[in-house]
């Protein structure tokens, strides 16, 4: 239930079109040309693909598509969709101009990936009737859709599915000052009154990520409500302080994985496999949660050799890297 309940909360906060929406001002204005342009000529949008970590509105930016193009949105995901038979079943229930979105479409089957290469173009799908020399191929025609894929791997896309999409969105990281905007709207959602001191904390450790930052909102906002009388700045880092967000907004994973390349590893380079084992952690979350920030912060660098803590990372350790032990043969599992 108290997962239903945050979600819940979390949608309240999404905005709801794109003057509305805060930061990704390029990605923003590219699709408002794209949705005006098909609106006035009377055509389905062209298929959109929305690439970056997770967090920074991929998901919100669809349903967004959806609305301003006044169509329903259905939802799906990669990883549900796991043979072409899945996506049929999607596909032949879209109505006239519908928009499909497909959350990490880079984890679809393969299969289905080849099916979707003749929907996106033609609008129609072979079905497959029979197995063996028997199977014959039934053509079944579907109405103009737009599909909006999103990823935080672009480069694990078949090239053939890339290049059917005929606009790609990069998200980027947002800067303190548009996660302030994005709590500021937030809390007056929420009628929840910080000091701009106390947003700018927030907006300094929520690494870069809308998601993170109005979910810790909200946990500021638990905090007022149990202590009343707490003053704003103090409320915000007491709150942080009691979920481990440090000073630059590393969580415990975070720092997990930084003490390990650092300590366990003696700064590196060492691969992927070896730290995810090392923090009991999978390879994809640690690729695409926790490095990409990392690197942004400069807390650790990727080379072909493998991963390498920075000066930097040293120093957020606390370690001077002259008294670790000299460095292990590179590990590259």
């Amino acid at each position: 239930m108290n997962d239903e309940n945050e979600l819940v909360a979390e949608g309240a906060l999404r905005p709801h079109d794109l003057r509305e929406f805060v930061g990704q001002s390029r990605v923003v204005a590219q699709l408002n040309l794209l949705l005006v342009a098909a609106q006035k000529s009377g055509r389905t949008p062209d298929h959109i693909l929305l690439a970056g970590p997770p967090g920074l509105g991929k998901t919100t930016l669809a349903m967004i598509v959806a609305a301003e193009s006044g169509r329903s949105l259905r939802m799906s995901s990669g990883p549900a969709i796991s043979h072409a038979g899945d996506l049929a079943a999607v596909l032949s229930s879209l109505l006239p101009g519908d928009v499909l979105f497909i959350d990490e479409i880079h984890r679809m089957a393969r299969s289905a990936e080849e099916m979707l290469y003749l929907a996106m173009e033609d609008f129609r799908v072979d079905i497959m009737v029979g197995k063996g020399v028997g199977a014959t191929a039934i053509p079944l025609d579907i109405p103009p859709f737009t599909l909006v894929g999103a990823t935080t791997r672009a480069g694990a896309l078949a090239g053939p599915l890339r290049d059917r999409f005929g606009f790609t969105g990069h998200l980027e990281f947002y800067s303190p000052e548009e996660l302030v905007s994005v709590l500021e709207r937030s809390s007056e959602l929420l009628n929840l009154r910080l000091s701009p001191d106390a947003l700018t904390e927030l907006a300094r450790r929520s690494r870069g990520t809308p998601r993170i930052a109005n979910r810790l909102l909200r946990r500021v906002r638990d905090f007022i409500e149990v202590n009343p009388a707490s003053e704003p700045l103090l409320a915000t880092r007491e709150t942080l302080d009691i979920y481990d967000v440090d000073s630059r907004g590393l969580d415990r994973l975070d720092r997990s994985y930084l003490e390990s390349l650092g300590k366990r590893f003696n700064g590196g380079p060492t691969g992927l496999s070896s730290l995810a084992v090392s923090i009991g952690e999978d390879s994809e979350t640690i690729e695409t949660v926790v490095e990409p920030f990392l690197v942004r912060e400069g807390l650790i660098s990727r080379s072909s050799r493998g991963r390498i803590i920075t000066n930097a990372g040293w120093e957020h350790l606390g370690i001077d890297p002259m008294t670790i032990a000299h460095p292990q043969a590179p590990t590259l599992l």
